[in-house]
């Protein structure tokens, strides 16, 4: 199914459908790839010369603060580079919660790994 580009709902780069905003499937031996959540169909040669770049960082022994089993899961996500509202810190654990209807997005719990403060974010 071709929906083609004309009607999509999202502006976006080849990672996501631009018709429901999901993650696109990499591309295999198919001609295209198609979205499994809508059917959105896009040209497997619209990803040629795409490049991906991932960065890796690692931290050196003992810069990493070990996180205590009993800590709640707000401090066992990932941490990502979000600015603490309260006290500047940069890096924030996250996790996520379905706390709304399932056809509405998940509530991103953020929680400061310096001073604990949390804040929340609709998606």
């Amino acid at each position: 199914m071709d929906s083609g580009r004309s009607r999509s709902h999202f502006q976006s780069d080849l990672d996501f459908c631009p018709d429901c905003g999901s993650i696109l499937p990499l591309p295999g031996v198919e001609d295209a790839v198609t979205c499994i959540r809508c059917g959105f169909s896009v040209d497997v040669r619209d990803f040629e010369q795409k490049v991906v770049k991932t960065t890796f960082v690692f931290h050196k022994v003992g810069m990493a603060v070990p996180v205590a089993a009993d800590d709640g899961p707000e401090f066992q996500g990932p941490v990502v580079d979000r600015r603490c509202s309260r006290c500047g810190h940069e890096g924030m654990a996250y996790h996520t919660r379905q706390m709304r209807s399932a056809d509405e997005g998940q509530t991103v719990f953020y929680t400061c790994t310096s001073c604990r403060f949390q804040e929340k974010e609709d998606s």
